[in-house]
């Protein structure tokens, strides 16, 4: 080790890791626990503002915690009529927590920054292992402040416990490729294995890269890697086959419907809506995907190969893309030509592919995108550029003149596309604090000219130096990462930082800009026109209610947050009424004692269009209540039939109008049909806005 605590071979030679055995510099362990604490602050402080998160995973979690079957299948209601559209190992986490600590904000979301400081170690730990603890830090710095990092590790979607379970995979791989261990090798693949169970394909985005790293870098013989990949993959099979075989074993009328799917099929789900659907944009019963080849739809944007550096994506994750995208390169160079089995190469492989294969995809994925899912690039930025300064400080004091002279400007060109990049996202927000990007540049141009002066002149200027271009690169990502920790969030579709111009893709106008979603997602409340799903029952799309020409229904982002005021969400919303396509609302005292009258006499106390309209009814009363038609409101659970049968069973008592949208990409009419007949035969009346209509009428014997 060299005075740093770094190790102090060259560049490009085979590397050993630390002796974890033996004893640390003085200062790591402090520093870790200080950027562990830091980071469980950031992402603990004032977590209940958010309220419910994201209420249609919020009321899943409600309802396992209440039935163990809706716990196994994930199941949006505790009657069991269907479940998420994702598979449920994230719900396993709160609703585990719910049962603990009853239902509440902070029994959903704590597990979500724990798996965020949990994710930051072991991104430390992974780093740290071959390259030092200082390139650990960095690395562990960098993803703890990523605005899309912080967002999600504070939100109540599956990407929290996926990309906890990755970094994790990626940490067994690096053990394995120590001492070829199958032991390690099977683990990553089981971790991989239980990503699919939180949110199916997109877990298998890094599978390749882990296994052909494996493949040239693992020292022993070729027949015995391939071997042990072999292995590997058969746990990460069984790892994620073996719910998938339940569900596809058990008769469909003993289980949930698979929401999601058009065939109560767990597989069709996997490879179609969930699966390759997403990259195609061929996704049957959603709401228009990514519009098709080259995507452009309202739940996508522009696919190509600058959509991480466009519109509202880039102040999510590409604050220090470039910068990583810089390094990894020149680190690839540092290694020249290493032994096959070089650590340094071998750690640049893996976290380069990862970021390549799943940025890539991410790229030109067709079907529908969220600027949330970048968040599984965050590990793989962060690692990239904690590696890559490491590695290019060391050339500095030990590779040859040349070599130091060419790290030292590869440094400072990285410094300099950093805050000329970080300038250009905050002018995104120009209002918000416009001295930060002014800060940025002078700081930037200071850490550059002390990174030059070091090199030629000064050499104790080179901490100094070092600081100040850390300070230049992290300022606007820990901006946006503070803002939105300080920033409640509601809905389906959150967003780190304050709002930034231009949409989505380069100069791309916003979300629901033009098309035929045109004003329908922005929270103005447009009436229904036979396609959006918000006309009344009784009409084709038959999924919301009017009032005097005011959809009840709308509004997708924001939302009420439960005992906070009016305007907690990202977006705003007023108490009462029904909720929209992507967010819930909280019903009033009078329409919630209502609706739990009698309840105990019901399997499900309402039935509504689209679960996000049900979350909101569910997660304030504490009863089941039945989303017709799943997320979209085009999923055919329940049909017509089975819905009159349920009726007159007297096991459904309410049915409450608007909310729902029933899609522009196909999928079932099922919702539509039921809330004709509803309209069509049962009688109505309005409390808070919502329509309600009495089906305890009826029940038969």
């Amino acid at each position: 080790m060299d005075s740093t605590g770094n190790p102090s071979h060259p560049p490009g030679a085979p590397t050993a890791p630390p002796d974890p055995s033996a004893p640390s510099t003085a200062w790591v362990r402090p520093a870790l626990a200080a950027l562990l604490l830091a980071t469980g602050l950031l992402y603990l402080w004032g977590l209940g503002a958010s309220g419910w998160a994201n209420s249609y995973y919020a009321a899943a979690a409600q309802a396992g915690s209440q039935d163990w079957t809706a716990f196994f299948y994930g199941s949006s209601d505790a009657g069991n009529s269907i479940t998420v559209d994702k598979t449920p190992a994230s719900l396993w986490l709160m609703a585990l927590s719910v049962r603990l600590f009853d239902l509440n904000s902070w029994a959903l979301l704590v597990p979500q920054a724990l798996c965020g400081v949990a994710t930051v170690g072991l991104l430390y730990a992974a780093v740290r292992r071959w390259y030092g603890p200082i390139a650990g830090l960095i690395a562990g710095g960098v993803l703890a402040v990523t605005p899309v990092a912080t967002l999600m590790f504070r939100f109540n979607n599956p990407d929290a416990l996926l990309v906890l379970l990755l970094v994790a995979a990626a940490y067994a791989t690096v053990r394995a490729l120590e001492t070829a261990s199958t032991r390690w090798l099977v683990l990553a693949g089981t971790l991989v294995g239980f990503g699919f169970l939180t949110k199916m394909l997109q877990a298998f985005l890094v599978l390749p890269v882990l296994a052909a790293v494996y493949l040239i870098a693992a020292p022993t013989t070729p027949v015995r890697r391939l071997r042990q990949v072999l292995i590997a993959g058969l746990a990460v099979a069984v790892a994620a086959g073996w719910w998938v075989a339940v569900v596809e074993l058990v008769p469909a009328a003993h289980r949930p419907y698979i929401g999601g799917s058009q065939s109560n099929s767990v597989l069709e789900l996997t490879l179609g809506y969930n699966g390759l659907g997403r990259i195609t944009g061929n996704e049957v019963g959603s709401v228009g995907g990514g519009g098709g080849p080259g995507g452009g739809g309202p739940f996508s944007g522009q696919a190509g190969p600058l959509r991480m550096f466009g519109g509202q994506v880039g102040g999510q994750i590409s604050w220090l893309l470039p910068a990583a995208l810089i390094l990894l390169v020149a680190g690839l160079v540092l290694a020249g030509r290493a032994a096959r089995t070089d650590r340094a190469r071998a750690g640049l492989l893996l976290w380069g592919g990862w970021l390549l294969v799943t940025g890539g995809i991410f790229s030109y994925m067709s079907g529908i995108f969220h600027e949330y899912y970048t968040v599984a690039l965050a590990p793989a930025v962060a690692a990239l550029v904690g590696i890559g300064t490491t590695l290019l400080w060391q050339a500095r004091a030990v590779a040859s003149r040349g070599r130091r002279i060419a790290s030292t400007l590869v440094l400072a060109g990285t410094v300099v596309v950093t805050a000329v990049w970080s300038a250009t996202l905050l002018g995104r927000t120009s209002d918000w604090y416009p001295w930060l990007r002014t800060a940025v540049l002078v700081g930037g141009l200071i850490a550059v000219s002390t990174l030059l002066l070091a090199h030629r002149l000064v050499r104790r200027a080179a901490v100094p130096a070092l600081l100040v271009s850390a300070a230049v690169a992290l300022a606007g990502p820990a901006a946006y990462a503070m803002q939105t920790a300080a920033t409640p969030h509601t809905g389906a579709i959150p967003t780190a930082g304050p709002q930034a111009r231009g949409g989505f893709g380069p100069g791309g106008g916003g979300r629901f800009a033009d098309g035929p979603y045109a004003g329908r997602f922005d929270g103005t409340g447009r009436p229904g026109d036979g396609r959006s799903g918000f006309g009344p029952p009784g009409t084709a799309d038959g999924a919301g209610q009017t009032d005097g020409g005011r959809p009840l229904g709308g509004a997708v982002s924001g939302g009420q947050v439960p005992g906070g005021p009016p305007t907690a969400g990202r977006t705003g919303a007023n108490r009462g009424g029904p909720g929209g396509l992507l967010d819930s609302r909280e019903p009033s005292a009078e329409l919630r004692e209502l609706l739990e009258r009698d309840g105990d006499d019901y399997t499900w106390i309402a039935a509504t269009v689209g679960s996000n309209n049900a979350s909101g009814y569910q997660l304030a009363t504490g009863r089941p209540v039945m989303a017709v038609g799943g997320f979209n409101g085009s999923d055919p659970s329940p049909t017509l039939e089975q819905f009159q049968r349920y009726v007159a069973d007297g096991r459904i008592h309410w049915f409450l109008g608007g909310g729902g949208f029933r899609g522009t990409n196909g999928g079932s009419s099922a919702s539509s049909e039921i809330a004709a007949w509803v309209a069509a035969n049962f009688p109505t009346q309005t409390v808070d806005g919502v329509a309600l209509y009495d089906l305890s009428s009826g029940r038969q014997g």
